[in-house]
């Protein structure tokens, strides 16, 4: 079975010996032993119905599958890396946070709607199953929220990362006439989570959304 270990808070070192990872496409910055690269095809593994989707949706994903003896060491812009292990539950993941995950995890789309809007991320996330190790991005550490049944937390789009758990999400607004003229507090739309889970959020805001207030 592959090891996964944080090499710094940057770098994911991946011991295989024999075993397969997949990984962000171009996101090896060294290994020692005898590695292979294979960028993985159009379906990206999900079958040529999961890249309709993703495509449809928007939501691009390019990975490659790394097998060897050795080490491979994996990184991306210098952002922070978290591993979350998962036993048989998902994780929804921004594809542009998702780094690296054992073969053995089924990945998928996720429609999202509205949130995707807000994240000019598009509108579906990625979905990442089974049983295995995935290890996400995050401009700064991420920072993890429990949420609770009966105390909803609500998140700002733009710093959202992933979310596990039993968790149902639902977007809220609080557009008035202060915010048509233009004195709004900046935080007019933020995303509710409630039941019970962990929602992954970074300390810092992405670019690109489209509503912005």
């Amino acid at each position: 079975m592959a090891q996964f270990r944080l090499n710094g808070s940057k770098v994911l070192a991946v011991d295989l010996m024999g075993e397969t990872v997949v990984a962000m496409n171009g996101s090896m910055v060294a290994y020692d032993g005898q590695m292979s690269f294979k960028r993985q095809g159009l379906t990206g593994g999900e079958g040529l119905r999961g890249a309709i989707r993703r495509r449809v949706a928007g939501e691009s994903m390019t990975m490659m599958e790394v097998t060897g003896h050795g080490t491979v060491y994996l990184a991306h812009e210098a952002t922070e890396i978290t591993l979350i292990p998962l036993q048989g539950d998902t994780l929804f993941v921004e594809s542009e946070s998702l780094l690296a995950y054992e073969p053995q995890l089924r990945t998928g789309v996720q429609f999202t709607g509205l949130r995707g809007m807000t994240t000019g991320q598009g509108l579906a996330t990625t979905k990442v199953e089974g049983h295995g190790m995935v290890a996400i991005l995050s401009d700064g550490p991420a920072i993890a929220l429990e949420v609770t049944p009966g105390v909803p937390l609500c998140v700002d789009p733009q710093a959202y990362v992933a979310h596990r758990g039993q968790l149902q999400q639902d977007l809220v607004t609080d557009v008035n006439w202060r915010t048509v003229l233009g004195q709004g507090s900046g935080e007019s739309v933020q995303l509710r989570y409630q039941g019970h889970g962990v929602v992954y959020v970074q300390p810092a805001e992405r670019g690109g959304g489209i509503m912005e207030f």
